[in-house]
């Protein structure tokens, strides 16, 4: 079994690709496999910051929404054609956690959280009251109009199976390039700052800018996540900028497994299936969603998948 996890952990990106490519056969319809990628994206890009850098943010819904509305904003107003309107939105959210990582990455722990929080709304606030570019209240619509240009090929997207393999394309990408991030010096890095930032420092290493470094890289996949999430509602509304959603992700994260590579997807995957499941059923889903993290948390204090490879090494 051992050899098994160690094969896994070395060829983790074409597991972790695999396992998305069946997750289209394992769920009841295309769209929450989708809603699935998009949300894994968006918690993996969380997972960076919080699970390998060991910063905690409840602020990641300002560059989810920024990813979205840069996206929706380029395609709505601009004309731009879906590839640099997604690029457009990545840029965004960038440049928003920039700005939010200049003054986070001068504190830490739950001052961090804290202003975060503080920067996100205001973020929302902004993107709320800009109602001529976002729409206000009503959300952005008509982002996506169903049929996207691909080296002169059409591609459409109301289709939920192309949906599903165009969406897919863009987190095996994105999953590539987290792997090398980890595997890089930096990845050892952020690791290091995680364990023990004293001890980072004492070895020469700046604490803050590799705080601000990993926010921004963390935003980049955030900004994809929001981007594709905008193409594939076809509308951008308000809630996605709402702590709410910073909520949400923090706690796929968790059920899946902080610092783990695939465990933001199993997270993902988690929350997604019991609210659409109990939500069929109850009016009030985030009860039982409540309930379940609870137990999850008691019981599996490293996350789903965290605690199942612990378990299977002993």
């Amino acid at each position: 079994m051992s050899r098994i996890l160690d094969l896994l952990v070395r060829h983790r990106v074409a597991a972790a690709v695999c396992a998305l490519f069946l997750l289209q056969y394992a769920v009841p319809y295309p769209a929450l496999a989708v809603n699935v990628l998009i949300w894994g994206l968006f918690a993996s890009g969380y997972n960076l910051l919080y699970g390998f850098t060991g910063q905690l943010s409840f602020g990641h819904a300002a560059f989810f929404g920024a990813g979205a509305y840069g996206c929706g904003i380029a395609m709505t107003r601009f004309g731009l054609p879906w590839a640099p309107a997604i690029a457009a939105g990545m840029a965004l959210a960038a440049l928003i956690a920039a700005g939010v990582g200049f003054f986070a990455t001068r504190s830490r722990g739950i001052y961090f959280a804290m202003i975060t929080l503080a920067l996100a709304q205001c973020v929302y606030f902004v993107f709320y009251q800009a109602q001529s570019w976002t729409g206000g209240e009503n959300g952005l619509r008509g982002v996506a109009s169903g049929r996207l240009g691909l080296f002169g090929l059409t591609l459409d997207i109301t289709n939920p199976t192309v949906k599903f393999y165009f969406v897919f394309a863009f987190v095996a990408l994105a999953l590539w390039f987290f792997s090398r991030i980890l595997a890089s010096p930096f990845g050892a890095v952020l690791e290091a700052v995680r364990e023990n930032e004293s001890r980072a420092r004492a070895c020469g290493y700046s604490v803050a800018a590799t705080k601000w470094v990993s926010l921004v890289l963390s935003s980049l996949f955030c900004g994809l996540a929001g981007a594709l999430d905008a193409i594939h509602l076809s509308v951008v509304p308000t809630e996605v900028l709402h702590y709410q959603t910073s909520g949400q992700v923090l706690m796929m994260a968790l059920l899946g497994g902080a610092g783990t590579f695939f465990g933001p997807f199993v997270g993902a995957a988690l929350f997604l299936l019991l609210e659409d499941i109990a939500s069929a059923y109850v009016s009030h889903w985030q009860l039982v969603a409540g309930a379940v993290f609870m137990c999850c948390v008691l019981f599996f204090p490293a996350g789903i998948l965290g605690s199942l490879v612990r378990w299977l090494r002993r």
